[in-house]
């Protein structure tokens, strides 16, 4: 797992930023009609947002992450969405949702701390 630690953190650093990409999205969606999607600046940094994930993708593979260790972590952008949704947009979750999203939190980590080392 030694080997996994900097892909797997530049993953967990693109499941953050994605899920302040889906929040752009939501932002720019809500515009869409009144403002030509050129101008649409929430909309723009979305893409840009989602363009800079990719990029961490590609790093990640190029220092040796392994799809199955590192790819679990990106679940990690729905824990963030909804924190960023909470925190933000003032909503409301409930104790199962706050459940669930330790669930995916500890699944994430686990896959990816009890992967077996590369061959």
């Amino acid at each position: 797992m030694k080997d996994q630690v900097v892909p797997a953190l530049l993953y967990l650093v693109a499941a953050f930023i994605g899920a302040i990409g889906q929040y752009a999205y939501k932002l720019g969606g809500n515009k869409l009609g009144t403002v030509p999607v050129y101008l649409n600046l929430p909309l723009l940094i979305g893409i840009f947002l989602f363009c800079l994930v990719m990029v961490l993708f590609v790093v990640s593979f190029k220092m040796g992450g392994r799809l199955s260790v590192v790819y679990p972590i990106y679940a990690t952008t729905f824990v963030w969405g909804t924190l960023i949704g909470v925190f933000v947009d003032k909503e409301v979750v409930s104790l199962n949702q706050l459940l669930c999203m330790c669930l995916v939190v500890f699944g994430s980590a686990g896959v990816a701390f009890f992967a077996p080392s590369a061959s």
